[in-house]
């Protein structure tokens, strides 16, 4: 199934809203600690499952539907005297989760505080300086949220919120 393909019934047509869109791949609970474990270096169902006490049938769910629309990729291992396994990996659809994993992590660090401080700390790989998502406009100057405006795109024919 390639990564725009979706799980969703024939007589019902895509919505036109990228947030729904994403939704129907990354809405569920689980999915987006599993492609923040997989960022972690996390690849096997043993170690997802061990970290976020998920269920098995629930993790696996999560799991296909990330490999089903390209999120994650599935290949198979095999250790010496055990049966074939597979481990999932980040495709490049899910290495691009980073920055929503980010603004995630800002909204949470400020209205979900942890009393010990982020677990989470977002750094430049060549300088180890901190890094935060912004608004940013075609100069490269920094807008606050204020400065921002959301309006409908020429995708958008059907003028309902969801799709």
């Amino acid at each position: 199934m390639s990564a725009t393909a979706t799980l969703r019934p024939a007589s019902r047509p895509a919505p036109t809203c990228s947030i729904a869109r994403s939704l129907e791949v990354l809405g569920e609970k689980w999915t987006l600690l599993i492609v923040r474990e997989a960022m972690w270096g996390r690849t096997r169902f043993s170690e997802f499952k061990e970290r976020l006490g998920v269920s098995s049938d629930i993790l696996a769910d999560r799991l296909t539907t990330l490999v089903d629309h390209g999120v994650m990729e599935r290949r198979s291992y095999r250790e010496d005297g055990a049966r074939e396994r597979y481990s999932y990996h980040l495709t490049e659809s899910g290495r691009a989760l980073r920055t929503t994993l980010a603004a995630l992590t800002a909204w949470g660090d400020a209205y979900r505080p942890n009393p010990s401080g982020p677990a989470t700390i977002y750094r430049e790989l060549a300088t180890g300086a901190p890094t935060r998502v912004a608004f940013v406009d075609g100069s490269g100057r920094e807008l606050s949220s204020e400065e921002v405006e959301t309006v409908r795109g020429p995708g958008d024919s059907s003028g309902r919120l969801l799709g």
